[in-house]
């Protein structure tokens, strides 16, 4: 291939998009054609399908077993405003669903849901998925049963040697690398999703996808500009909005285009230098953050969830939905470096509600259909926020100092 014809050649994003557009033509001009097309979508899905279970369980226990203990003098302070960012974020994301529910037109007739009667349930059903066998768990999906075990592996592989934990973390890298293959087929699956669910449901599916992303984009743009700048006032005393909005503009804008924390790490060691923060801090916080700091995963994975309910009509108490904040911000912790890897993680968010996992699937694809937009701000409020709690933590220890 020449280096002309690959510098033509359209990135996934603008290939996706075109994939979109020709769905809704095809739909709109050829309503047959659309739906005989559905078939590209299923083909997706069932990719989806095979690949997001085995790297639930490779991507959590090479996380943990390859973990370091972070050094730096204010590190732990950090690490906290992550985790606390992270929840409230996924907390704002479940009240902005309840606010403004999203149901959308899935490619199958709706299931009824075996919904759960209340907590109690809820806890009895995820103690149960848990303590499942793990070869089950992988052939039946069970997410949190993944989760659990990914989490005991990973543990465990912290005593073996460093060989051992190289193969892991080998392992969970090839994994990746399958993943980056399925991600390859997003625009022929998105052009067969959007052209059979038009077709099918009709123009009316346009409005789900645009209400969805409101939501998803809003609920961002809410933790960016008022949960971040009120933890940061409660950290600093002092006015946070300088703070944030030269995050935003130096770091945010960034991830905006690239759509990668791990990529924005440069961006961001120059941007700490710029402030004049605590080197050997963050030197070690920016990229803990780039790979716990999720704060836009979990927004993602909290609002699919949540519309997945809604179209499935479960009713959700209030302890339910901060059972589901906590396992989105769990999850959302996974997600980075993963293409796609937030979306991949609905379905473990979905067993809280025994949700199947075909359905559970076809919310992950629908999440690609609005990714163009919805990737990339994820990744700008992740990637700022790094900026912004690190800065925090070292603009108070300075204030301490004198």
């Amino acid at each position: 291939m020449s280096s002309a014809s690959q510098a033509f050649r359209p990135g996934l994003i603008a290939q996706i998009i075109i994939g979109l557009l020709a769905g809704v033509v095809l739909a709109l001009v050829w309503p047959q054609a659309g739906q005989a097309v559905g078939l590209l979508g299923t083909v997706f899905i069932s990719a989806l399908k095979a690949v997001a279970p085995v790297l639930v369980l490779v991507l959590v226990a090479a996380s943990i077993a390859n973990q370091r203990a972070a050094g730096g003098s204010h590190i732990k302070p950090i690490l906290g405003l992550y985790l606390i960012g992270t929840v409230a974020a996924a907390l704002v994301a479940v009240l902005a669903s309840f606010l403004f529910p999203t149901r959308l037109a899935l490619l199958v007739a709706e299931q009824e849901a075996s919904a759960p009667t209340g907590i109690g349930q809820v806890l009895q059903a995820l103690l149960m998925q848990v303590f499942s066998n793990p070869v089950d768990a992988l052939v039946n999906a069970n997410y949190i049963g993944l989760l659990a075990w990914g989490v005991a592996l990973g543990v465990a592989l912290r005593h073996a040697g460093d060989t051992t934990r190289a193969v892991v973390s080998d392992l969970s890298r090839a994994i990746t690398t399958v993943v980056r293959w399925v991600i390859v087929l997003a625009p022929l699956g998105v052009f067969g999703i959007v052209a059979s669910t038009l077709a099918s449901t009709g123009v009316g599916a346009l409005a789900g996808y645009a209400h969805l992303l409101a939501v998803l984009v809003g609920a961002m743009l809410f933790v960016a500009l008022v949960v971040n700048p009120l933890i940061v006032l409660l950290v600093t005393r002092r006015n946070p909005y300088p703070l944030v909005l030269t995050c935003l503009r130096e770091s945010g804008i960034t991830a905006f285009f690239t759509r990668s924390s791990a990529a924005n790490i440069p961006v961001n060691m120059r941007l700490c230098e710029k402030l004049g923060l605590h080197e050997p801090t963050y030197s070690v916080a920016i990229p803990l953050g780039a790979t716990i700091n999720m704060a836009g995963a979990a927004v993602t994975i909290s609002v699919l969830t949540l519309a997945a309910v809604h179209t499935l009509g479960i009713a959700v108490d209030l302890p339910t939905a901060l059972l589901l904040s906590v396992l989105a911000a769990i999850g959302a912790c996974g997600a980075s470096g993963v293409p796609g890897g937030s979306l991949l993680l609905i379905p473990l968010a979905c067993g809280l509600f025994n949700i199947d996992n075909d359905t559970a699937m076809q919310v992950v694809a629908v999440g690609f259909v609005v990714g163009v937009v919805q990737d990339s701000a994820e990744t700008a409020l992740n990637s700022s926020t790094d900026v912004v709690f690190t800065a925090a933590v070292c603009q108070r220890e300075q204030q301490r100092a004198g």
